[in-house]
């Protein structure tokens, strides 16, 4: 089975449907959703249903900061994503709030983690940003490979069985195999608000049988998506951001 594990979409309606027309003229069989389907993005209503009807026929979604933030508050949000917040909860219907309201922190699958931030503490959203936060994560959870979002920065880290951690930052199109020897984190770069200075749409396939893992990029287009963004008077600083994928 083929797996995409998609995170971070961001209300961004052009990017998600790249990411899921590739996806599905590629042999995906499931998907996963890492959570944050809300926030910075024009289109949060339409990405809620799009990831609902795929849960319908069997996807994973979870809940990310900008999705509980719907539900909560959004304290502790820097200025421009508590004004996205504020403008995303008037678009959305108590059917897609609902959704948002079920989603759960993380789900474990056999041998492996979903989750929107890091392993440890969850629902305090922490980054994993390095590769000590990537250990903290990874000793936090007894999966053999751990997947999760929030940074907006694709990249892998793993532990070996003496206790020993390295990073790598993946290249695009490239099947990492995922050696069983070693506990791993992936963590997928973001569909609809990439940070890495690439604007192209980021997702990643999972191989069960070939247990490989790999990174794609996905143009899509983000000229349209910004100028929504604009005309839905939301900060400039979103629209302007996906033009340069930072």
């Amino acid at each position: 089975m083929r797996i995409a594990l998609m995170t971070d979409m961001h209300g961004n309606r052009e990017a998600f449907t790249a990411c899921l027309d590739h996806a599905g003229q590629h042999g995906v069989d499931r998907y996963v959703f890492l959570g944050d389907f809300v926030g910075y993005g024009a289109d949060p209503g339409w990405v809620v249903d799009t990831a609902s009807a795929y849960v319908e026929r069997g996807a994973i979604a979870l809940l990310g900061n900008h999705d509980a933030a719907i539900l909560g508050d959004s304290a502790g949000m820097n200025e421009m994503a508590a004004t996205a917040i504020a403008w995303t909860r008037t678009q959305l219907d108590d059917r897609q709030r609902n959704f948002i309201a079920g989603l759960p922190l993380f789900v474990e699958e056999g041998d492996r983690l979903y989750v929107h931030a890091s392993a440890h503490e969850p629902d305090q959203w922490h980054y994993v940003l390095d590769i000590y936060a990537a250990a903290q994560s990874l000793v936090a959870t007894d999966a053999q490979v751990a997947f999760c979002g929030h940074t907006h920065v694709p990249a892998l880290f793993h532990m070996t069985p003496d206790g020993d951690f390295a990073s790598f930052k993946p290249v695009e199109r490239e099947a990492i195999p995922l050696d069983r020897a070693h506990q791993w984190l992936a963590v997928i770069g973001a569909v609809g608000q990439p940070r890495d200075h690439n604007p192209a749409a980021c997702y990643a396939v999972m191989d069960e049988e070939r247990n490989t893992l790999t990174y794609v990029r996905v143009p899509y287009d983000f000229r349209t998506a910004s100028r929504k963004i604009r005309a839905a008077g939301l900060p400039s600083m979103l629209a302007t951001r996906l033009l340069a994928g930072m």
